[in-house]
């Protein structure tokens, strides 16, 4: 995005897109209690901490789903990506409300394995700014492909997506 200020999260710079500013329910120890406004940073964040993809799967529900307490699995499912997009909250710590991880040749099609964001910072926008700032990354000529979990169907309806009826997979055993 041309013209949007840079920031730096740790070593991994930061797109600012158009000035995002949510209200988050939530108090130093993370625990849902007070409104406060805050700027999201989205970011290509390739050393995303396995301990904070974790917390965010949690959060958001889809540890449910996923190898949560298989610390080496998830190492593996962060270090195969090959696209991953954060979003931050723009307050000292930079703490991570959501993930985008993603699987992609970049020339044609990406995998969204998950789109996790955390329970206290649903329905602010969030969800629609990880997508968003995957396509860029992306560009226009990428398919983006995930396989949503039933209750989010309306979500990527509402995004924009279309619905594949002809999608076909082979379940992991584990």
């Amino acid at each position: 995005m041309a013209g949007k200020p840079s920031v730096k999260l740790g070593s991994t710079p930061a797109c600012l897109l158009s000035g995002v500013e949510v209200r988050l329910s939530r108090v130093s120890d993370g625990v849902p209690s007070m409104i406060e406004s805050s700027r999201v940073l989205y970011a290509r964040e390739a050393g995303l901490d396995v301990a904070e993809f974790r917390r965010v799967l949690v959060e958001s529900g889809l540890g449910a789903i996923r190898p949560v307490d298989d610390e080496a699995r998830l190492r593996m499912m962060l270090s195969a990506a090959n696209l991953i997009v954060t979003a931050r909250l723009d307050e000292p710590g930079n703490s991570l409300v959501g993930v985008a991880r993603c699987v992609t040749d970049f020339s044609w099609c990406c995998y969204l394995s998950e789109l996790a964001v955390c329970a206290s910072a649903q329905n602010l926008g969030i969800g629609k700014g990880l997508l968003d700032e995957a396509r860029r990354q992306l560009g226009p000529s990428v398919s983006l492909i995930l396989a949503s979990v039933p209750d989010a169907v309306g979500f990527y309806e509402r995004a924009g997506m279309a619905k594949l009826p002809d999608a076909f997979w082979y379940k992991r055993e584990y």
